[in-house]
């Protein structure tokens, strides 16, 4: 998995490339704990997510539980396959997904 970070003064957007599974999301949490310092807003791009298992899925929850404490989380460009396992597992009521994002 590939992750491409950008910080635009307090607003730092990671695009995930790749799967987020069990051997990257220990990968991923660790970098989001590093970088999150100051981010008042944290937008996930998943354009380019090709997969995310349960572990993955709990690198996303524990984020968002750290962004409500100091500003916002947002996840975009959620891909149809991406979309179905964040519906089937309820994180998609759980998580903050562009609409726009949903439609595609």
């Amino acid at each position: 998995m590939n992750i491409n970070k950008k910080q635009d003064g307090s607003t730092l957007t990671v695009a995930l490339e790749g799967r987020l599974d069990t051997v990257t999301a220990p990968q991923l949490e660790g970098d989001l704990r590093s970088s999150v310092n100051g981010v008042t807003e944290l937008v996930f791009d998943l354009d380019k997510l090709d997969y995310v298992s349960s572990a993955g899925l709990r690198v996303l929850l524990s984020a968002q539980k750290v962004m409500k404490r100091q500003g916002d989380m947002v996840i975009r460009n959620v891909k149809p396959e991406i979309m179905e396992i964040f519906d089937v597992t309820g994180f998609s009521d759980i998580l903050n997904i562009e609409e726009a994002a949903r439609l595609t």
